[in-house]
Order: structure tokens, then C-alpha cells, then sequence
């Protein structure tokens, strides 16, 4: 009982020191922050199918029914590898409480998705020609977010004020750009025929998300209204699709989506995907429906999700009023 009664009599005088420290040391009440920061990814993860291809790195060999899978090794990460410029402003209510509001931009480093070698895609008896095709797809995101935060300051000793925040990520806007670049080479017998190099490039659009983050930080007063800060931060939570557009597509450096002739300019389902939970006999997928695809809709495919997590260094300045 009297162990209680001391720790309570020391938490009151703690918090009346607290206060009279409040009193006798105002805190500016506006300030803004300007920063750029550097994510590196903290958990990987399988990534999702891309364009009918598993997320595998597949390497193949040998010439028409000798034409074998020689190598798979599954393709992992996530996209919480990256740059990052942000701005925020910030209110203390007192000397230890404050929030902030950031709004960022951030861009990741390009992952690999899928990769395939020398896989044998068409052959034709008659002409005994054989297509093989190798490919590689590449991702990147960018996203711009905002991110409201609460604000514990530590107190300030030599010009340093470490502080800790944990709050939210709302993402506002962004997108999966998917950029597979394929190589189809045509053989009649040992001799090359043709190759045809084509480029395409999807955009994944996604569904609404939040996330959570949190961070340990100091400034240094530089002047009596700037000063430098540095934060490590550390971020969690993951997005998945909700639609699909294909963008740009080209073969030999010819645009083949935006002519008359093209197969995939005349077919809605060739370029353009909506992503569901389910699939079923009434989705326009033709694994499921027993009609076919209606080329004229978007095709259905199952949604996917990619991870933005990561664990980042922030450095920028502080401008208080």
C-alpha cells in the first residue's frame, strides 16, 4: 500500500513539474516541415500474376518437344523501396504534445514481376516454323498520400529536441505501372526467320487502403526559426488492384494499340481488366465461363496485392513561427 501511495505521489509531482515546465518554456505553435527520404522494403513477398504469367523466373531449353523447363525460381519482394519528398505542417499544443499533417509523393525502385527464357510459344507444321519468346516485366509505384500523425516531444537538451509519432498513410492517387518489354524469335529449323520485339505497358489502378507508420526523430536549431531534422521511419500496409488499363503497345517500335487493325485495339477484354474477389461461372473469364470471354467488356481477373512496406531515413528542415 505504501509502495502505491509513493508511485502515485511521484506521478503527481511529475506532472506538476511537467506543467510548470510548460508554463516557463512556450512552444512555437506553428511549424512546417520540408524532407526527402530513402525506403528500404522490410518484407518480401510473392508477387501477383502478371498478364497470365506466374511471378516465377523461368529459364527454358532445347528446340520444339525438346523445348523443357530447365530452372524456376519464384520472384519475391515489394515495392516499399524507394524515394520519398514530402512537406507537413505541424501544431504543438504544449511543450510534449503536438500533430502533424504530411502530404508525400513517393516513387519506388523497379522490381522485377516475372521473367521468362527462350520458352517455345507457337509452332506450325506446315511451316515448320517455332516462335520462342523471353520476357520481363518490371514494376514501379508512385503515390502521392497524406499522412496525419500525433507528435510526442521529448524535451530539448544542446539544441537537440528528439520527439516520436505514429499515425496514419491515407493514399489519395496512384498506380502500378507494369512495363514488359518480350522478345518472340522465329526459327525454321536452324535458321532465323523473324523477331519481333515487343514493349507494353499497364497501369493497375487501386482500390482505397490505409496504412500505419511510426517514428523517431530529432531536430537541431540551426537559427531561432530553422532547424534540421532526422527521422527513421517505419511504415506498413499493402494495396491490391481494381482495375487494369493497358496503356502503350508496340511491336518493333510500331504503336499496335492504337490502329485499326490491331487485335487489341478491337478488344476491350485485351486491354482493360476488372479485378474481383471471385470468379465464377458469370465472370468474362473464359476459365470459368463456360461462354467465353465477351471481348467487348473488361476481362475479370482475380485481385492481387503488392506491399509498400518499409523502413526509411528522413532528413529535411524545420521552419517554426
Amino acid at each position: 500500500m505504501k509502495k502505491n501511495l509513493f508511485l502515485l505521489g511521484l506521478l503527481v509531482c511529475s506532472m506538476a513539474t511537467m506543467a510548470q515546465t510548460e508554463k516557463a518554456d512556450k512552444p512555437e505553435s506553428w511549424y512546417f516541415k520540408l524532407a526527402g527520404s530513402y525506403f528500404n522494403q522490410t518484407a518480401s513477398t510473392e508477387f501477383p500474376v502478371v498478364g497470365g504469367q506466374l511471378p516465377n523466373r523461368d529459364v527454358y531449353a532445347g528446340t520444339l518437344t525438346a523445348n523443357k523447363l530447365i530452372s524456376r525460381e519464384s520472384v519475391t519482394g515489394s515495392f516499399g523501396q524507394g524515394f520519398r519528398s514530402g512537406i507537413t505542417a505541424g501544431y504543438r499544443f504544449s511543450t510534449r504534445l503536438g500533430v502533424e499533417m504530411s502530404a508525400n509523393y513517393y516513387v519506388s525502385n523497379e522490381k522485377t514481376m516475372a521473367q521468362t527464357t527462350n520458352r517455345l510459344a507457337s509452332y506450325n507444321p506446315q511451316t515448320t516454323v517455332a516462335t520462342y519468346v523471353s520476357f520481363t516485366a518490371e514494376g514501379e509505384i508512385k503515390a502521392f498520400d497524406l499522412a496525419p500523425a500525433i507528435v510526442m516531444f521529448l524535451g530539448e537538451a544542446h539544441g537537440f529536441e528528439p520527439y516520436t509519432k505514429v499515425g496514419v498513410i491515407v493514399p489519395i492517387h496512384g498506380t502500378l505501372d507494369i512495363k514488359t518489354n518480350r522478345d518472340y524469335v522465329s526459327f525454321a529449323g536452324a535458321n532465323k526467320v523473324a523477331e519481333t520485339q515487343a514493349y507494353s505497358k499497364d497501369v493497375v489502378k487501386p482500390n482505397a487502403t490505409i496504412g500505419f507508420m511510426a517514428a523517431l526523430g530529432t531536430s537541431y536549431k540551426l537559427g531561432k526559426h530553422i532547424s534540421a531534422f532526422a527521422e527513421l521511419e517505419y511504415r506498413n500496409f499493402t494495396v491490391h488492384g481494381k482495375t487494369k488499363e493497358t496503356t502503350e503497345y508496340t511491336e518493333n517500335g510500331v504503336d499496335k494499340l492504337n490502329t485499326t487493325t490491331s487485335f487489341r485495339a478491337a478488344s476491350t477484354a485485351a486491354t482493360h481488366t476488372n479485378y474481383v474477389d471471385k470468379l465464377d461461372v458469370n465472370s468474362n473469364n473464359a476459365l470459368t465461363n463456360p461462354n467465353g470471354v465477351d471481348t467487348t467488356k473488361p476481362m475479370d481477373e482475380l485481385s492481387s496485392y503488392v506491399g509498400i512496406s518499409g523502413l526509411g531515413l528522413t532528413l529535411g528542415l524545420k521552419y517554426s513561427l
